[in-house]
């Protein structure tokens, strides 16, 4: 459900991609890019709706942002911590939480390794209501 492995090479810096980066700062939700879109149009960015997709996924793929597939298979951006992480999703508001799952860490070794596996990644994406919805 995550962006596939991230790149280390950096994103190009432009006027879009800076309001962009803006707008995720310091926010805990994750939000689609007509969300971002709408969001920028009401603080008066003019930037096209392709625009802010062509952002979003290299700043996905670059590592400045997650992506995760919502369960209504929206692509939805925000940003985190680096490294390997999973997500605890508010269905309604879009909420997130990173949480640590170790025993999932270890259940994707054994399986892995049962089959012969290594090297093996997984990832994981948790949905559900938040308290304040």
């Amino acid at each position: 459900m995550s962006t596939p492995a991230r790149t280390s090479s950096p994103v190009r810096q432009t006027r879009q991609r800076a309001a962009i980066r803006d707008l995720f700062a310091g926010g805990d939700e994750f939000r689609t890019a007509q969300q971002v879109h709408g969001v920028l149009e009401r603080q008066g960015d003019k930037v096209g709706l392709a625009t802010v997709y062509r952002a979003l996924q290299a700043m996905a793929e670059a590592g400045e942002l997650d992506a995760v597939r919502s369960p209504d298979g929206d692509m939805t951006y925000r940003a985190c911590s680096s490294g390997h992480h999973h997500h605890l999703i508010c269905r309604n508001c879009g909420k997130a939480v990173e949480i640590e799952a170790s025993a999932v860490e270890a259940w994707a070794d054994r399986v892995a390794a049962q089959y012969g596996f290594r090297d093996a990644g997984h990832e994981l994406e948790m949905f559900g209501l938040c308290q304040d919805c």
